[in-house]
């Protein structure tokens, strides 16, 4: 009788371990259906971008997802998302993958992340008629001083970290801290290296001189925590592309 029991035990524990192994991957319903589902932002210039009048996306985010999808030969579907609500939507199974997004501790606590393939520093811009106004951190960081930022972003966390004395202005997507002070609501907003080139160029909003940039952070896509056959997928196909120069020529593209 007990030889019998255990070789019952030990049949179940064998196939909750197969039911396990073969648990549906985020993998498998990209390939059965045909369709990656990616959020994606679309308020993140050059990474996303979204063109209201088309509905349709460009930046350099944009083209590693459609070169996944074309990897993987299947069609892409951008959802559309927001900072606030991004590691929500990969935790609900509303896309199988986000657009580049920095790594943090608040969001390893809910979601997986790929292998990084680019990197950002973060900083203060301001107006160029304001340029003479700030010369530190320290020059922000007092009362009176107006700083924007967007709810549920990395940014605003470092704002409120690096600027308590200041007056913090926290506004909603899509609407962004920059637009903020370029409207002259605010003094200053903080954004990437990346981004903020952007917006000098577009924009002629200029970085804080003397104010070093900070907070250095690896960029990757957020992918669901326990998937492991997903993130697998990802991570190799990062390091293939990354042997092939792909992300350096996207860089190039994208004036990164």
């Amino acid at each position: 009788m007990k030889t019998l029991l255990k070789a019952a035990a030990i049949a179940a524990f064998g196939f909750a371990l197969s039911g396990a192994a073969h648990a549906q991957s985020a993998l498998n319903d990209i390939l059965s259906s045909g369709v990656l589902k990616v959020g994606t932002t679309g308020d993140w210039n050059p990474m996303s971008v979204r063109d209201p009048a088309t509905n349709s996306y460009k930046g350099f985010d944009i083209d590693i997802m459609t070169e996944l999808a074309t990897d993987l030969g299947v069609e892409v579907e951008f959802v559309p998302t927001d900072w606030k609500t991004l590691v929500n939507g990969v935790v609900a199974g509303q896309y199988h993958i986000t657009g580049s997004a920095s790594i943090s501790p608040a969001r390893m606590k809910a979601a997986g992340f790929s292998e990084s393939y680019i990197s950002v520093e973060i900083m203060p811009f301001t107006t160029a008629e304001n340029a003479g106004k700030f010369a530190s951190h320290e020059d922000i960081n007092q009362p009176g001083v107006k700083v924007a930022t967007t709810l549920g972003t990395t940014f605003e966390k470092l704002v409120r970290e690096w600027y308590p004395n200041a007056d913090i202005k926290v506004v909603e997507a899509p609407a962004r801290g920059y637009q903020e002070v370029l409207a002259g609501r605010a003094d200053v907003f903080i954004t990437s290296n990346i981004e903020g080139s952007t917006l000098a160029t577009k924009h002629g909003v200029v970085a804080v001189e003397g104010a070093a940039a900070r907070a250095p952070t690896p960029i990757a896509m957020l992918l669901p925590q326990t998937d492991q056959v997903w993130i697998n997928y990802v991570n190799n196909w990062v390091k293939v592309k990354q042997a092939k120069g792909f992300f350096e020529a996207n860089k190039a593209k994208w004036g990164l």
